[in-house]
């Protein structure tokens, strides 16, 4: 049986958060940097770029591993890579395109990088159990996944599982995404901007 905690441990306990600054601060506060985060929305909507300029926000923290299991190194991921100017961030982003099993290998060797971004949840092909025991086996990664949609619902019961699980959940749509929860900074209605254009377009046509 785990020790059980007393309110001063916890309030006492200290947290290692993403401190970034400007939009995403706005939007998304200081989210710790481990555990698990969920990303969903229409395709067409700009989940691949924000996937990007999402791992390029965060390799300013530590290293990131873009583990694109739908498109892996096709063109259109070159292209997405070059439109976003992934390339400036050197090693800190690599891109991978592995299963679970390589994926825990990898994981396992020292110094592995500690921001883990899934492309997507559904190509995976993971068990909700097999999720768990990613996230017991290391406890001090953060693992996003993207997910692909059924209507407006996660594709799959694990999916929607893993959403309800997630301490951060991103709705990507018309080019904005917003923190569903549970972190939630000072302008999160209004959405952290992915594409300029795109979003006003968007947002003007549907108000």
């Amino acid at each position: 049986m785990r020790k059980a905690i007393s309110s001063t441990d916890l309030l006492a306990k200290k947290y290692d958060l993403i401190t970034w600054d400007g939009e995403w601060y706005d939007n998304f506060d200081e989210p710790e940097a481990s555990g698990s985060w969920f990303i969903s929305g229409q395709s067409g909507n700009g989940k691949t770029s924000f996937m990007l300029e999402l791992a390029k926000a965060l390799s300013k923290f530590d290293r990131v591993l873009f583990n694109s299991l739908e498109e892996g190194t096709s063109r259109t991921m070159q292209q997405a890579w070059k439109r976003h100017n992934v390339s400036d961030c050197g090693r800190q982003i690599q891109l991978i395109k592995e299963k679970y099993e390589e994926l825990r290998a990898r994981l396992r060797r020292r110094k592995s990088p500690r921001f883990i971004i899934t492309d997507s949840w559904q190509y995976a092909e993971m068990t909700f159990a097999q999720y768990l025991a990613l996230k017991e086996e290391f406890p001090d990664k953060l693992f996003i996944w993207n997910s692909q949609m059924d209507g407006n619902k996660p594709l799959g019961k694990t999916a929607i599982r893993i959403q309800f699980d997630a301490d951060l959940k991103i709705w990507v749509e018309g080019f904005k995404a917003f923190s569903k929860g549970r972190y939630l900074g000072k302008y999160y209605a209004d959405g952290f901007t992915i594409w300029e254009e795109g979003a006003k377009k968007y947002w003007s046509e549907t108000g």
